[in-house]
């Protein structure tokens, strides 16, 4: 016993003295942090021992004090935005810190709505996309550039044609009349989705509202994607927000000028193809057959119309397509002195589209400049000018379109008469015709520009004022001459149409920022928004001209003209706040308020509250002693916002016109109800979500589940004939989305001279229709196979089904829905639709000393598209003058033949359900069928590019700070059981309500590009 207490005596005399070391050695360091670009003090930056968990953080003077041991080595600095930097303690007690911004880091920073928030902390669901993730995908606008890059984000350009519409959709489709693009923000200004096109060439969406923009221009983007992120702008956020940021200068820097040139050659991956001359004259021949069996006729006794062997074959297609160039030069400079930055660019784009006439030019400039006026005001400007030129010609899916005039003809019919004149065929134009004579042509101008001003009252409290102006003007001038169709009866035809929009938005928020005690966070704003919008039409028309050379309508025999102009208001308040606590805890909470002169009197305000949470789960010291995450983060958030857009700025009044004239005495109508009670679109999304990395930060993962809930849709409700009218705007319906996300980057290799990374992306949606008083029916070509059913998603077709061709008939059988024992439209059922179970993309980044190698997939999975081409040209006969295609001659032929598609006959009689004679083309249960929608899933090879670095002794004795070289190939291949040229398209992207559909639309190119840049 006396043994053992004499060693607890000497061991407690040992840790004494131990201790009493250790307080000796124990000492006292301090210093300061700054931006070394600014030389202000960094605010909150961390400071470190490192492999101790000794650490403090920076005051509002960037001043830090920390208490080390004897065994501190190392001191760690690091804040959100800037290069870390490791430094020996040795027997130092001072320390300053210049801290450099890294473009690596910057993304930590995301701008959230008026203002930025370190990443760890945010509760929302946010995806930050660098510029330098981007540059290897060569495209004309900056939408296109996010197709597979983001979760939850589905991108699809529409067709392949320059310039043309781009369908965007964030967690997906959410109204039904109102606007479901996202809010487009660019440096702070609200860019306008307003179509302006006025030229009808078939249903696509001719217009992109950001294809005005260079996408060299942009540094990051940030798109915004739940409630919590987007509630902050009301009424313009329930479709999501992407906010870009361009390139600004940096304090202190040399100038840089900076040169990309890029050309590229572009093809079809797939062409139309047509049977032969001796094939259609053929198939011809035996629908003539097979109706007169069908009519009790004896075949013997018809007389055939052609003699296949003696047709010829006339390649129309060859015609369409050709090898398009399109070159692409951009130069930029930028730098910064002591109190001012800038960056200037100018670039130039042409493109031609690969189906004859088409292209597409854009010129743009653009000027940002801040300047540090003195230590407590800043201001700045930016400014994007544009020009654009559109050929719009072969963007059309309509009968007297370019692809459909070479499509339909009959494949042995001539393409010229015989004294060389243009041959023209039932309703179809001539394909060469339209090529060489077509004239739509459009020219836009774009201004884009804000002003601002930040004044620093306090260290922590910042008042922002900004004004800014998105100004898009298109001019339109189309003429049709008297060698096509448009023009031959009027003697010449020309319209002439002038489109302006003009948003104004002027914004002032006072931001407070400020952190209590190491521990306590503040990050505070309220604000005040007005928007004012003006739209203005001047169009005129002209018929019967002197001459195909004189085309001004001031020369028509006949003239006439009309004007319009819409103004709208939307007046905002809002103020959000952020709380945190010991870098582990987040609490944020906003609240907007909006007046639209969109709505009624009685409705007129809507207020748009969300809020959220987060908890940095890794900061726990029990999370820690797992050993296992180096970051843990949960979030959860739920809010509001609203929908304005979509509807007429009148909706809410009782409109009258002129024009109801009774003899030679001028009157007015009633042609719109009044509705005081119209109010908004509301969304009210629910978001979970969870981001961890692993392996030292080599995996890190993001998922997310939403619930997104849209109600009171802004609807054309029918009301009873006895008011006078047949609809009302009224707010009735409820739409539901709901999905998962996931993100996963892994760094596979890091070496000195190797490096690998891989991005991977997946989203699943599910879209229904909760509340709608009717079933609402559209769709290609007035046939109604669209429909919005409560129950179902939006993009459903509604078709007969078609079961099989019965193989002793040769005629198609369809399911009988109601068991009545024929088949009638109530037997028309949803047989699919157009959204997509998933979609996604993998990127794989890698880099081998001064070489860089980037391939990129991007997929879809579950969708269905309408094959028009098969619905007109596997028509069995029915269509005059219209040719087939090859899959024509897979028919039905004779008893015992197992194949989808039926027997040659035009005969219409009433369907049934046993496959007898009259379940056939002749009907309309045929043309309506569900052979047609196929499976439009696809994964595609998007981009592949490979560039080489030069040396820098080599880039100096040029005289250059840097050269890169590259090639580029995009959309090299796809993989699609998808019988048309490409599953990627919606030739009806006009309408929200009607994707799906591929009617003569021009397939995405697959493009070859070679590029230098370089920089001194």
């Amino acid at each position: 016993m006396n043994r053992l207490v004499r060693v607890v005596v000497l061991c407690l005399a040992l840790l004494a003295g131990v201790n009493i070391f250790a307080q000796e050695t124990n000492r006292t360091i301090s210093g300061t942090i700054t931006n070394s670009e600014t030389g202000q003090p960094l605010s909150g930056a961390s400071v470190s021992v490192k492999g101790s968990r000794a650490g403090t953080s920076t005051n509002e003077a960037g001043v830090f004090q920390l208490q080390v041991d004897a065994t501190a080595k190392k001191l760690l600095v690091s804040y959100a935005g800037f290069d870390p930097q490791e430094t020996d303690i040795g027997t130092r007690v001072q320390f300053d810190f210049q801290l450099k911004s890294s473009s690596r880091q910057l993304e930590d920073v995301i701008v959230t709505g008026y203002s930025t928030q370190n990443k760890r902390f945010i509760a929302g669901s946010i995806v930050s996309v660098n510029a330098d993730e981007l540059r290897n995908i060569p495209a004309a606008s900056v939408n296109q550039l996010l197709q597979g890059k983001a979760a939850g984000v589905q991108v699809t350009a529409n067709s392949g044609v320059p310039g043309g519409g781009i369908t965007f959709r964030v967690r997906g489709n959410n109204s039904i009349n109102a606007a479901v693009d996202p809010l487009y923000i660019v440096d702070g200004v609200i860019i306008s989705n307003q179509e302006l096109f006025q030229t009808g060439l078939g249903s696509q969406k001719q217009s992109n509202p950001i294809a005005d923009l260079n996408p060299a221009d942009i540094q990051n983007i940030q798109i915004l994607k739940d409630a919590n992120a987007t509630a902050i702008y009301g009424s313009l956020g329930a479709n999501g927000v992407v906010i870009i940021t361009t390139r600004r200068g940096k304090l202190n820097s040399d100038g840089k000028i900076s040169l990309n040139v890029s050309h590229g050659w572009s093809d079809a991956p797939k062409k139309f193809e047509l049977v032969s001359g001796p094939e259609n004259g053929l198939l011809i021949n035996e629908a003539r057959i097979n109706t007169a069996i069908d009519q009790g006729i004896d075949p013997a006794t018809i007389v055939l119309p052609y003699n296949p062997d003696t047709l010829k074959t006339y390649d129309r297609i060859k015609d369409l397509f050709r090898v398009a160039n399109t070159s692409n030069y951009e130069l930029s400079a930028q730098g910064g002195s002591e109190k001012s930055t800038y960056y200037a660019s100018v670039g130039f784009l042409r493109q031609e589209g690969i189906v004859r006439p088409s292209n597409f030019e854009r010129f743009s400039a653009r000027l940002n400049y801040d300047n540090y006026v003195n230590s407590r005001v800043k201001v700045g400007t930016s400014l994007n000018l544009s020009r654009t030129y559109r050929n719009v010609s072969v963007n059309d899916n309509s009968p007297t379109g370019v692809i459909n005039s070479a499509i339909f003809p009959r494949s042995f019919l001539p393409i010229f008469n015989a004294d060389g004149t243009y041959a023209r065929y039932g309703s179809f134009d001539n394909h060469i015709a339209l090529i060489n004579n077509l004239d739509n042509n459009a020219v836009g101008w774009r201004m884009i520009g804000n002003a601002f001003a930040e004044i620093s009252i306090l260290k922590e409290l910042k008042f922002r004022t900004s004004y800014s102006i998105d100004y898009n003007s298109l001019y339109e001038n189309n003429y049709a001459n008297t060698l096509i169709s448009a023009g031959i009866a009027s003697n010449g035809s020309a319209a002439s149409n002038e489109t302006k929009n003009t948003v104004f938005v002027a914004d002032q928020v006072l931001t407070y920022i400020k952190t209590f005690n190491r521990k306590h966070s503040v990050n505070a704003l309220v604000g005040n928004s007005i928007n004012n919008v003006l739209l203005q039409n001047t169009n005129a028309t002209g018929t019967g001209f002197p001459t195909n050379s004189i085309k001004a309508i001031s020369a028509a025999a006949n003239k006439a003209g009309s004007s319009s102009q819409e103004k709208t208001r939307l007046v905002s308040f809002f103020g959000k706040a952020s709380y945190t606590y010991d870098n582990k805890y987040t609490l944020d909470a906003s609240l907007r308020a909006d007046a639209s002169s969109r709505f009624g009197v009685d409705n007129r305000w809507g207020y748009f509250p969300s809020g959220g949470i987060t908890w940095r789960a890794s900061q726990e010291k029990f999370v820690q002693d797992l050993g296992f995450f180096d970051d843990l983060k949960f979030r959860a958030s739920a809010g509001l916002s609203g929908t304005q857009t979509g509807i007429g700025a009148y909706a809410p009044l009782g409109l009258w016109a002129s024009g109801a004239n009774y003899l030679d005495l001028p009157g007015t109508a009633p042609t719109q109800l009044a509705n005081p009670s119209l109010g908004w679109e509301t969304t009210r999304q629910y978001d979970l979500g969870a981001e961890f990395t692993i392996l030292k930060n080599r995996l890190s993962f993001t998922v997310d589940y939403y619930n997104k809930y849209t109600y009171d849709l802004l609807l054309q409700v029918p009301v009873p004939s006895r008011s006078g009218f047949t609809e009302l705007t009224q707010n009735y319906g409820a739409i539901r989305n709901k999905g998962v996300e996931l993100t996963v980057h892994s760094t596979n290799i890091n070496t000195e001279d190797f490096r690998w990374t891989t991005d991977f992306n997946i989203s699943w949606n599910k879209n229904k229709i909760e509340r709608l008083p009717s079933d609402i029916t559209l769709g290609a070509s007035g046939r109604n196979i669209s429909i919005m059913r409560q129950g179902y998603a939006i993009n459903s077709f509604q078709l007969y089904r078609q079961l099989y061709v019965d193989p002793q008939t040769g005629n198609a059988v369809y399911e009988d829905v109601n068991k009545d024992g024929i088949i009638t439209s109530a037997d028309r059922q949803i047989v699919g639709n157009a959204n997509p179970r998933y979609t996604g993309g993998l990127t794989n980044t890698l880099s081998y000393k001064s070489f860089d190698l980037n391939f990129f997939f991007y997929f879809s999975q579950g969708n269905k598209i309408m094959n028009m081409q098969n619905f007109f040209l596997v028509h069995g006969g029915t269509q005059s003058n219209i040719g087939f295609l090859p899959i024509q001659l897979e028919r039905w032929q004779k008893p015992g033949d197992v194949t989808d598609i039926p027997r040659l006959t035009t005969f219409a009689g009433s369907p049934t359900v046993n496959g007898g004679a009259s379940n056939n083309y002749g009907g309309n249960v045929a043309s309506l069928s569900s052979r047609y929608l196929e499976d439009a899933s696809f994964i595609r090879l998007r981009n592949i590019s490979l560039g080489y670095n030069v040396p820098a002794a080599v880039s100096r004795t040029l005289h250059l700070s840097s050269l890169r070289a590259y090639v580029q190939v995009s959309n090299l291949f796809t993989i699609s059981d998808y019988s048309g040229l490409d599953p990627e398209v919606s030739s009806q992207g006009g309408n929200q309500n009607t994707a799906g559909y591929d009617w003569a639309t021009v397939p995405q190119p697959r493009t070859f590009l070679v590029g230098l840049n370089l920089s001194f």
